[in-house]
């Protein structure tokens, strides 16, 4: 009997300790299918920048007509011998196929500037590679190789991934060809520098070779291309980024079709919202992109956007925070027609734009009387602008000569900057402006709109 039941804890204790790992094996993915079947869509990428002549431009006398103390130096001298000839320089990424017959898409940072670009595939066959276009602003680049059925990847809808997901990652990292790496989306839409690219963060380990490469689901589908990385060592540090297959599939088709991509321009500078903000606004927490400068004869001016209005929706999707905007409105082609949610003071409105094509260089906004002394409840100094000022600005306002401590000051208002707005009215004298700030009431929070170094932005400031 006692041996009974020595037996059977012994067997719950093993069980105890192994249920765990069963559980885990269950759960975990197993991705050796997902490799095996996905690996020959995926290349290795080789970019070759020819040796360069260089000519230092050194005139050096003949050395017959030296001094014998001198001819030696002259002759070692490694200039003596006319232009020099530098190494060509080598890199190595990644791609994916995208087309049975050949198209390829990979990083611009991969092939960007070369002279000779060469594909590898998974069985070690060759191909030399024509780059038809890149795109700079997205870093993407589609190249083309002589081959016919080709084994093409699917591109997922990355509107749809979610953090948290499994995905892996094919590619060839410091030359270590098809090197598959694993992890888990850690967070979408970030805006890491570059406008038109809400970035996929991953903690998939990416490293120099990997990029171009294709970030899959579970499915086996793309719904990133791994492209940069967080790095204070060169390597993988834990934090990687991935081009949505959203806007890869857009430029690889447009790419495709012009050897170029056209982008949608709505025109506007815009300026994120906090708490304060947002309750100026009347909003219950901080959304959308305020307009902080509607350029002259862009999509925004036409179609009726204000300075100090906040765009809430554009084209049915949601404005969450300014970064989400100009994505979206760069995917939508030039000519269409959508709907903008904007709300102004208190009140939504739709709009309805015609969105025109971004420009090569963006329009940038380019940034008087005796001074007023004013014992308003900003204790600041203000006065008009000149006609000059006013013209360079597009619009009126006055400029604060002086802030004494008060609610502007500890909103970061400085000597120099032109008030144009106060709340969602405008301000185009010294007048106006008295006029607009002694009606607020005491307690309210508000958007004060200025002009500094010719840009402009909102200043939320309460009145105590």
């Amino acid at each position: 009997m006692t041996k009974k039941i020595v037996l059977i804890i012994s067997v719950l204790w093993m069980s105890f300790w192994t249920l765990p790992a069963v559980a885990a094996s269950v759960n975990l993915p197993d991705f050796t299918e997902l490799v095996q079947s996905h690996s020959p869509q995926v290349v290795k990428i080789g970019a070759v920048t020819k040796a360069k002549v260089r000519n230092y431009g050194y005139q050096y006398p003949d050395s017959q007509d030296l001094p014998e103390i001198f001819k030696y130096f002259f002759d070692q001298s490694p200039y003596r011998q006319g232009p020099q000839q530098q190494q060509p320089m080598e890199s190595t990424g990644s791609g994916f196929i995208v087309s049975s017959d050949g198209y390829i898409l990979t990083n611009n940072h991969v092939v960007n500037g070369a002279d000779e670009v060469t594909v590898w595939m998974t069985d070690r066959s060759q191909y030399h590679a024509e780059v038809i276009g890149t795109d700079e602003r997205t870093d993407l680049a589609l190249l083309k190789i002589d081959a016919k059925g080709l084994s093409t990847v699917e591109f997922a809808d990355s509107d749809k991934l979610k953090v948290g997901e499994w995905v892996l990652a094919i590619g060839s990292p410091f030359n270590l060809d098809y090197s598959v790496t694993a992890g888990i989306v850690s967070a979408i839409g970030r805006n890491i520098g570059e406008n038109y690219v809400p970035f996929i963060q991953t903690d998939v380990a990416i490293n120099p070779g990997n990029s171009g490469g294709p970030l899959f689901n579970l499915d086996g589908q793309v719904v990133g291309i791994n492209s940069q990385i967080y790095t204070r060592s060169g390597g993988y540090m834990g934090v990687s980024f991935s081009i949505p297959s959203n806007l890869a599939k857009n430029v690889y088709e447009q790419l495709k079709a012009n050897g170029k991509v056209s982008r949608g321009w709505l025109g506007v500078l815009i300026q994120g919202m906090n708490q304060d903000l947002a309750e100026s606004y009347g909003l219950k927490k901080p959304e959308g992109a305020l307009v902080t400068q509607v350029m002259e004869d862009s999509p925004a001016a036409a179609g009726g956007i204000r300075n100090g209005d906040i765009i809430l929706e554009f084209d049915g999707k949601h404005i969450d925070t300014s970064a989400a905007l100009p994505p979206i409105v760069g995917r939508v082609q030039p000519g269409e027609k959508v709907k903008v949610k904007v709300l102004r003071e208190g009140r939504e409105k739709t709009l309805t734009l015609t969105i025109a094509e971004l420009p090569t260089q963006d329009k940038l906004a380019q940034n008087g009387s005796a001074p007023h002394t004013s014992s308003n409840s900003l204790n600041i100094v203000v006065q008009n602008i000149d006609p000059d000022t006013a013209s360079k600005l597009g619009e009126k306002g006055v400029r604060v000569i002086e802030v004494d401590q008060g609610p502007a000051a500890d909103a970061g208002l400085q000597p120099g900057d032109v008030i144009t707005m106060v709340g969602s009215r405008k301000v185009e004298s010294v007048g106006d402006f008295d006029k607009v700030i002694s009606s607020i009431p005491s307690g309210k929070a508000f958007a004060l709109r200025v002009m500094r170094n010719g840009s402009p932005m909102f200043l939320p400031i309460r009145i105590e």
